[in-house]
């Protein structure tokens, strides 16, 4: 007769309060001696928790995200006829075993220490692809693919299917890659060919001590997210940059006014807010900048929304927050709505939820300085506006008589780059011309 059996978190050593990230069985599943059904983690490792007994799952009783400990109760399962040849024991130590052995990723709060150099003699071997793979010429640098933030199983699986784990974007609870992710970046890799088909030859190892006294500083996960992603769209992307000025003497005019109208309600507004609204009226004008090339690269999808993210800076490293429906907020729904935002940056509690789903990005460098610069786009994005510092230059004007002088204006720098196998050279100049027009004139945002 069936028996119902309970399984609990067992010991897994001087560990307490460990995050449940991944749950890998659901209620009806039949499972085996030893198939994993948790993955927790701690502040140093990642590790699964296997089943002592075989038999059908009667109730998962944890959730994403809970804590747990030692004895806490993680499934209740409906144990088959044979008994679980795998005693509570067994379990202990193969947990034991995960929490000793599985790399921990490095946490998003603080870079992890420098890693010692393994012996020669416990090296991973690097896994022999066959040579049927679509991924067979991908060399995996075996550090990142030991740092990436993913379970014992989704690395034993990505190493079956010759995936490089420091190469793919994960999807799960606190950007966690999943066997999800490494199927999608597979099917990628096959329909778009392998990702390294540039060979582009391996930056050389240099030993810098050589030279003089060094400091190794670890990059932040932030910092190591970011410059994947822009060295994919950097490669994959033909940018191209528009550069081009916008007069906002009178809108700053009407900024400071506004902000003291409303110093009451705590609202300030800033030229962001500013460039967004004409950002949406652009995207109206300019459909074609509203758009994504699909996973074939051959159809154009066509936004019908209009969210936009803003690029922001912060203790460790570059996020790019989405602002959704600005078509649909006002100008100071939209000022509350950046403000509130940056502080969540700041303070570490963006979701990935938070920076999906844009349609154009704004990177503004105002508040440090310069004249211009090169922003890369933002993919799936299609364009992204760079905003530089504010200036008075003289500007010749000619009145309605016909004579013309030289008086101050408050120009801003705009540089615009965008997806050249979308929009060519022609539609990049009107539509930082158009976005030039409306902020020199705030009226035509009415229009």
């Amino acid at each position: 007769m069936a028996e119902i059996k309970n399984i609990p978190v067992p010991d897994i050593g001087d560990f307490a309060g460990v995050e449940v990230i991944e749950i890998l069985v659901s209620a009806g599943d039949v499972i085996n001696v030893e198939d994993p059904i948790v993955s927790l983690e701690s502040d140093k490792a990642a590790m699964e928790i296997p089943s002592p007994f075989a038999g059908t799952v009667k109730q998962v009783k944890v959730s994403l995200g809970d804590k747990v400990s030692e004895g806490d109760l993680l499934v209740t399962i409906e144990a088959s006829a044979e008994k679980a040849a795998a005693t509570a024991p067994a379990q202990k130590d193969t947990a034991r075993a995960a929490a000793e052995t599985a790399p921990g990723p490095v946490p998003a709060a603080s870079p992890a220490p420098a890693e010692a150099p393994a012996p020669a003699a416990t090296a991973a071997p690097t896994p022999v692809q066959p040579r049927t793979s679509p991924t067979a010429s991908i060399r995996i640098n075996e550090e990142d693919f030991k740092k990436a933030h993913a379970s014992p199983s989704v690395r034993k699986f990505a190493r079956e299917l010759g995936a490089d784990l420091s190469q793919i974007t994960g999807t799960g609870l606190k950007s966690r890659i999943l066997k999800e992710d490494v199927k999608a970046w597979i099917k990628q890799a096959l329909s778009q060919g392998t990702p390294g088909g540039l060979a582009v030859e391996p930056m050389p190892e240099i030993d810098f001590s050589q030279f003089g006294n060094v400091e190794i500083q670890p990059l932040t996960r932030i910092n190591r997210l970011t410059g994947k992603f822009l060295h994919r769209n950097w490669v994959n992307i033909p940018h191209v940059t528009q550069f081009d000025e916008a007069d906002i003497t009178e809108l700053e005019k009407f900024r400071v006014q506004l902000n003291k109208e409303n110093e009451k309600q705590g609202a300030r507004v800033t030229v962001l807010a500013f460039l967004m609204k004409a950002l949406v009226s652009a995207l109206r004008e300019f459909p074609r900048f509203n758009s994504s090339l699909d996973h074939t690269g051959e159809n154009l999808v066509l936004k019908k929304y209009v969210n936009i993210g803003v690029a922001m800076d912060t203790a460790d490293g570059l996020v790019v927050p989405v602002i959704r429906d600005c078509d649909r907020k006002s100008l100071i729904e939209l000022a509350t709505e950046l403000v509130e935002t940056s502080k969540r940056a700041r303070d570490k509690k963006l979701s990935p939820a938070d920076m999906q789903g844009g349609c154009i990005s704004i990177s503004s460098l105002g508040g440090i300085g310069g004249t211009a610069f090169t922003p890369i786009v933002n993919a799936p994005e299609v364009a992204i506006l760079g905003v530089s510092r504010s200036s008075m230059k003289p500007v010749y004007i000619v009145n309605d008589d016909g004579e013309g002088e030289f008086v101050p204006r408050l120009m801003l720098p705009l540089s615009l780059s965008y997806d050249h196998r979308v929009i060519d050279g022609a539609d990049g100049a009107r539509f930082t011309s158009y976005l030039s027009k409306v902020l020199s004139d705030t009226r035509r945002l009415l229009l």
